[in-house]
């Protein structure tokens, strides 16, 4: 029976509907039931896309990995101003609050990434993106003379992307006393005592 024309379609929706019930019910609880009761469609048809949950899982990693940095660099990408770039990357790079399926997923994969080349080598790629925003972020403010890091690009680039992901897993963990908001504060006054004071 050949696939669908909108096989890309019912993918995409295939991978918002693992983030929903990922997030309902943790990754390492979730099913191919789960998915496809979430997606209002039959175990078979989850079948018919991928061969199994492992496919699945690893194709919705790469997805929200793509999402998460391409969404932060066109955000960034709207400034060429390293000061409001900064302030950009720090805010965009947290998640929203507890309730961001998104993040809270994403996080999860780490944990898999133990026991999978193949999401081991997705955390690898986005940390690899995190650390390159920061770094062109840093970079860009030192050509300009606006930041003044006594640190190189990548000391700091490295330093940002473990407060983000330190502050991040804090917020979707659900702990009340570290907000986006509270986070956000944080890192905006180590970028300041760093020589490189972000605009928020």
């Amino acid at each position: 029976m050949a696939r669908p024309r909108n096989q890309g379609a019912r993918r995409q929706a295939l991978i918002e509907a693992t983030y929903t019930a990922g997030h309902k019910r943790g990754l390492r609880s979730l099913s191919l039931t789960d998915v496809a009761e979430q997606a209002g469609l039959s175990r078979g048809t989850v079948l018919y896309y991928y061969g199994d949950l492992d496919g699945l899982l690893v194709e919705a990693h790469a997805a929200g990995v793509e999402r998460f940095c391409d969404e932060r660099d066109r955000l960034i990408a709207a400034s060429d101003d390293p000061r409001q770039q900064l302030g950009i990357a720090i805010r965009a790079g947290l998640p929203s609050g507890p309730d961001d399926a998104l993040m809270r997923l994403l996080y999860e994969f780490d944990f898999l990434a133990g026991n999978s080349t193949l999401h081991d080598e997705l955390v690898q790629k986005m940390y690899l993106r995190q650390m390159d925003t920061y770094r062109g972020i840093f970079a860009a403010g030192r050509r300009t003379g606006t930041f003044t890091a006594a640190l190189d690009d990548d000391q700091l680039a490295m330093t940002f992307v473990a407060l983000e992901d330190a502050y991040g897993l804090h917020i979707v963990g659900g702990n009340a006393l570290m907000t986006p908001d509270t986070a956000t504060a944080a890192m905006t006054a180590v970028a300041t005592e760093l020589g490189c004071r972000p605009t928020i």
